[in-house]
């Protein structure tokens, strides 16, 4: 399984997630656990499968 190590910019704000979706200005992801965040005025900018990497950006 692959899971992604979340960045904002270049801070990692989030690890082990296997679910993401862009409503609106918000970007939500889950985690293996369950566990779920959200992002408000952001947008995801890169998915990188190889490095397990999805990088998302402020739209402020």
């Amino acid at each position: 399984m692959c899971e992604f190590t979340v960045f904002l910019g270049k801070e990692i704000v989030c690890r082990d997630v296997i679910y993401a979706k862009v409503e609106a200005d918000k970007v939500f992801v889950k985690d293996v656990l369950g566990a779920s965040k959200t992002f408000e005025n952001c947008r995801i900018v890169e998915i990188d499968v190889s490095s397990e990497r999805l990088t998302i950006a402020s739209t402020k």
